[in-house]
This record gives structure tokens, C-alpha cells and sequence, in this order.
């Protein structure tokens, strides 16, 4: 129903309008008693081969929500309505911010993939904190992806990874540090070896710190080269990390089937969906083999069907995300993937 009727209507909105009217929609939907339990019937397949216990935690299945979906952790009970094994919610600043000017998402259907510059618009980390403390459904595994504010420059910018940090530390269950977006000035900058590392260090103080330490990831481009590749390992073992989300979206426009005179007239973003799909798989499995299996990577990256998670999963992925994929292939996506993992 979904592909045939809903995403053609949404198809014809701009991009940004049907995501917000999706929200409202569900957040509406789940309001009328029973449409939780209906929601839960077509869409959370579940099933006990699909647990997965990574970084200390306990999974019901490896498929989550990537960050960006539910930037404000505005619609975590619904979305757990839909059979996500986790949903990651950000990417969160220490203040409120707006983002980048309207229009900033575009769809390219003919490559089914996303272009972004969204610029980390977020309702600012104390309300994303309060917001996830009155959640309901406190089964479902929330991870916090943080980034900086626009206004922070870059040598400040631990400051603000430790204050997203503090604020959402006894709201989620692990985070994401996200450097990698292509939407922020200068924010890939601190991929760099000596700022990462640093950047990394004064969180993760301030994580292993607390009676409980949360998971610390690191989300990394598809851009980056396999000596960046190498550096990131290297700063994964300095730092402690817990794992690596492989990977954000890519300033590259290779190899698209749209006209390049429109992808070129939509301007800078990040592109998403099916042609990052085997670059982002290259990555993992890079990172899996010269980690020698020892560092958790979830797999994110042009996530459109049952096989490319099993790409993802059998790449070197502990767990997987969509995004771009859920918008393109719809919620029954999930259940999809995870009937076939059950086939084996």
C-alpha cells in the first residue's frame, strides 16, 4: 500500500513537508486506541535468532533509524510501533538552532537517493533531554548522535560534544559522535587525526566518568580515503570507542542516473540512499578486516532491500540503519529485513 498509494501522494509534496506531514500523521494515528496494536500487528516482526548484544547492550533486532529521521526524538514511541530494533535521534547541539534556509531536501527518484543540507536544525539538547525523560516505551534502545553548533568554531568544538553529552547522558543509551555531515562549515575538518583524537578524549573522560559509562561511537564519511580509514582505527583504539557508525552521506555524485544539470542546480548536501550502498559497504568491510572483527560497526548506507542489509551484515556490520531506504521502500522495509534474516 505504502509504494502503490502513500508515496506517491508524499512523492508530489516537497520532501521537507512530507516528512513533517508523516509526523503528524503518525503522531495523530497513534492517538486512536487500537492503531498502536495495529501498527505493532503488520509491522514488528520479531522474532528470538534476531537479538543481537553489542557494546553491552541487549538488542531485539539489528535493524534501527538512522539519525536525522527523528532529529528532536519528537516520535520515539511511535516509530517503536514499527518493529525498529533502535532508533538513533539527532543530530543534537547544545542550543536550539534552525539549520540551513529552506529548500534543504531534495529527492532524486530515478537514483532513489536523498539530497541534504539540513545543517543540524534541532530544538537544542535540554529539550530533546526533557523530551526523551516523558517518553513512554522505555524497552526501546535510543542512541544520541551530538554535533556542534554552527556558530561554535572548530577549536571549541569539544565544548560542545561534552555539553550535548552531559545533557542526554541519563536520556539514551549510547551516543554518536557525528563530525562527518557535510552540512555544517568546516565540521569534516575535525576527521583530522590530532582534533578527533582530542575532541574524542574530553568526552570520553567525561563518559567513563559516570557510575555507568554509555557506549561512544564515532560516525564517520564514505568520503574518507583508506589511510583516513587506518587513522580512524587508530583513534578508535586510542580513545576507546565502542564502535564506528559506517557511514554518513557523501559529497559525491558519481555515477547518478539523474541529469547532472539538476543534481548540479540542487547545490551542496549529502547525498543518501542506493548509490551509497556499495561504497558504504566497502567501508565496513574495510574497517571490520583491519580491525580484525574487534570493533562493533553499524552499517548504514543505501539500505533498500532484505539483501543489501545482508550485504551490510555480512560486510562486517553488527547492526544496520535506514533511512533513505525506509523513505523509498516504506516501514514494511523493517519487517522485510527481518523475516529474512529468521530465513537465514
Amino acid at each position: 500500500m505504502y509504494t502503490s498509494l502513500v508515496k506517491p501522494l508524499l512523492f508530489n509534496l516537497d520532501a521537507e513537508r512530507a516528512h513533517h506531514l508523516v509526523f503528524d500523521n503518525l503522531r495523530r494515528a497513534a492517538r486512536v486506541p487500537g492503531t498502536p496494536a495495529l501498527l505493532r500487528a503488520l509491522y514488528d516482526f520479531q522474532h528470538p535468532s534476531l537479538a543481537r548484544e553489542v557494546f553491552g547492550l541487549k538488542f531485539p533486532n539489528p535493524v534501527g533509524l538512522a539519525a536525522g529521521f527523528d532529529k528532536n526524538a519528537a516520535l520515539t514511541d511511535e516509530l517503536a510501533t514499527l518493529g525498529f530494533g533502535f532508533v538513533e535521534i539527532g543530530t543534537v547541539t547544545p542550543r536550539p538552532q534552525p539549520g540551513n534556509p529552506q529548500p534543504r531536501l531534495f529527492r532524486l527518484p530515478q537514483d532513489e537517493a536523498l539530497v541534504n543540507r539540513m545543517g543540524f536544525n534541532n530544538d537544542g539538547a535540554a529539550v530533546v533531554a526533557a523530551r526523551l525523560a516523558r517518553r513512554r516505551n522505555r524497552q526501546l534502545i535510543i542512541g544520541g548522535n551530538i554535533g556542534k553548533n554552527k556558530d561554535t568554531p572548530n577549536e571549541r568544538a569539544a565544548d560542545d560534544y561534552v555539553a550535548g553529552f552531559e545533557a542526554l547522558a541519563e536520556v539514551v543509551d549510547y551516543f554518536v559522535v557525528n563530525v562527518s555531515s557535510p552540512n555544517t562549515p568546516n565540521l569534516r575538518q575535525l576527521q583530522e587525526k590530532k582534533p578527533l583524537i582530542e575532541l574524542l578524549q574530553q568526552v570520553q573522560a567525561r563518559n567513563l566518568a559516570r557510575a555507568t559509562p554509555r557506549p561512544l561511537l564515532l560516525k564517520i564519511a564514505p568520503d574518507l580515503t583508506d589511510s583516513q580509514l587506518d587513522d580512524i582505527l587508530e583513534i578508535a583504539r586510542e580513545t576507546r570507542l565502542s564502535g564506528l557508525v559506517a557511514t554518513n552521506t557523501t559529497i559525491s555524485r558519481d555515477n547518478l542516473r539523474t541529469a547532472p544539470a539538476y543534481v548540479a542546480s540542487l547545490g551542496a548536501g549529502g547525498l543518501s540512499g542506493r548509490p551509497l550502498r556499495a561504497r558504504a559497504t566497502e567501508v565496513i568491510r574495510y574497517l571490520h578486516r583491519n580491525s580484525d572483527g574487534g570493533l562493533p560497526i553499524i552499517g548504514a548506507g543505501g539500505i533498500h532491500s532484505a539483501a543489501d542489509a545482508r550485504e551490510k551484515l555480512d560486510a562486517g556490520a553488527s547492526l544496520i540503519q535506514l533511512y533513505t531506504g525506509f523513505i523509498y521502500e516504506g516501514p514494511a522495509l523493517v519487517s522485510r529485513i527481518n523475516r529474512s534474516l529468521v530465513r537465514g
